[in-house]
């Protein structure tokens, strides 16, 4: 363990063992390049990564192969992770979840390559234009109103709408009761449409 990570020991518990850190405490201290940090996020996380991109990609070498990135991913940009924001677990599986869904689109990109690249060489229309900076107009808004919610509220409504989990795989990863799940997620749902000024 590094001499930061040392500083950083964990508080003992009550029977005098030390009391295991955070994922959120291991992954601050894995921005620190604390190498003994990131093998405890790995042994603790890699089977939930590995199953986040197993149910998306259906093949098991490839899933492998993908969730080796993602955790490479997490210790080169652990410094991005903000607590703040979400829990360490919502973090490493939104990321898990977006790798195997760029991995799926990467996949069917490459039949249909050329169609792309006739499409690139043409002038974009007006209405293209329009339409993207409309929909960057909205993503900016939902992501500010998703500022505005609860960390439980934010964190069910990203891991049901972004990661594609349902109520009851949300429960689970956050390990809540999935009544309680199921109230913060229309709570927030309502203070999202409330701030985005959408109609009921």
């Amino acid at each position: 363990m590094t001499a930061q990570g040392r500083r950083l020991a964990a508080v003992p518990s009550d029977d005098g063992s030390p009391a295991p850190d955070t994922s959120e405490e291991l992954l601050r201290r894995v921005a620190l390049g604390d190498e003994d940090a990131f093998e405890q996020v790995y042994r603790r996380h890699a089977g939930q990564v590995l199953g986040v991109i197993r149910r998306v990609l259906r093949d098991p070498a490839q899933s492998e192969e993908v969730a080796q990135e993602v955790l490479v991913e997490a210790w080169r940009t652990a410094t991005r992770f903000d607590p703040d924001r979400g829990g360490a677990t919502t973090w490493l599986l939104t990321m898990a979840h977006a790798r195997a869904v760029d991995r799926v689109r990467s996949a069917q990109a490459s039949t249909d390559r050329e169609d792309r690249v006739g499409r690139r060489d043409q002038v974009r229309e007006y209405d293209e234009v329009a339409e993207a900076v409309e929909t960057n107009l909205e993503h900016e808004a939902v992501r500010r109103c998703l500022g505005g919610l609860t960390d439980l509220q934010r964190e069910s409504v990203q891991l049901a709408y972004y990661g594609g989990y349902t109520y009851r795989e949300v429960s689970e990863l956050l390990d809540t009761p999935l009544g309680t799940i199921k109230t913060r997620l229309r709570d927030g749902l309502i203070r999202l449409r409330d701030c985005l000024g959408v109609a009921a």
